[in-house]
């Protein structure tokens, strides 16, 4: 029967992916549900949250058996390893049938699994976030992968099979204390913000410490995919997120022109 297996892991892991840049962008509720509840939300602005989701698997080597070849965790974590709980307020993984408890729930971060096995399957996994960041669950699809499809040599207790896969979670218009929770997270890239924005102060126990809930001392961070241009991701992130709130300004600019009279239009040519 499949078990918890946690197991000490050596470098010079096997990445099965390059990973690819994709965004999600996390549609907004109706106003009217919104009134009742009188979310105020910050126009012309998206946060957007890299994460990173995928498995690890080790053979056990001597210890592998028909039914018990492989240990493997299957996780989402920050793309730079930092602390997503700020914005996930829990996980669900749901694995094969054919485990005890099959549909795991992980309240607070790290968000993993954790498991030993023989056979490869897809892993659904449910994001849920805080009341405060949105109330739809996000729902993700991951393969588990036990064999190297590129290394023809024999298996390796020290070599593990690793695949990744990275996106970006956008909130398009965050309500207003959300922003004020997370706008100097490290975790979440937030766009330059206008002076004249007034936020709500960030409640004190929601305050980012330094090492909480991160998984850069995490005993698989030597196999996570090192994202070389992570930096480089988040930076065009940013700037992208500046200019798509520069053309919403100069869409109600000319919108507001649209609707002067002819005589007040600035002349053209």
């Amino acid at each position: 029967m499949p078990q918890n297996l946690q197991g000490e892991c050596q470098p010079d892991g096997t990445n099965e992916s390059t990973p690819k840049i994709q965004r999600i962008k996390i549609t907004r509720p109706s106003e009217d549900s919104e009134k009742k509840i009188a979310v105020k939300r910050v126009k012309d602005v998206e946060v957007s949250v890299p994460i990173v989701y995928g498995t690890i698997a080790f053979w056990l080597g001597r210890k592998a058996s028909e039914t018990l070849s492989h240990k493997w965790t299957v996780y989402v974590r920050g793309a730079t390893n930092e602390d997503l709980g700020v914005v996930i307020k829990r996980a669900v993984f749901q694995l094969h049938p054919s485990f005890n408890n099959p549909v795991r729930v992980v309240e607070s971060p790290p968000f993993e699994i954790s498991e030993c096995g023989w056979g490869e399957f897809e892993i659904a996994i449910s994001l849920f976030f805080h009341n405060d960041v949105c109330d739809k669950q996000l729902d993700l699809y991951h393969h588990l992968k036990l064999y190297s499809e590129e290394d023809s040599g024999p298996q390796s207790t020290k070599k593990p099979v690793v695949v990744e896969t990275y996106n970006e979670i956008v909130f398009p218009e965050p309500p207003a204390d959300f922003l004020a929770r997370v706008q100097n997270h490290p975790a979440v890239v937030v766009p330059r913000l206008p002076a004249t924005l007034s936020l709500p102060p960030a409640p004190v126990q929601e305050v980012h410490e330094s090492g909480r809930g991160d998984t850069k001392d995490h005993t698989l961070s030597p196999w996570f995919v090192n994202f070389s241009e992570a930096d480089e991701l988040l930076k065009l992130a940013a700037a992208r997120q500046q200019v798509q709130a520069h053309i919403m300004k100069l869409r109600r600019q000319l919108s507001m022109m649209d609707g002067m009279p002819q005589s007040l239009k600035p002349a053209s040519g």
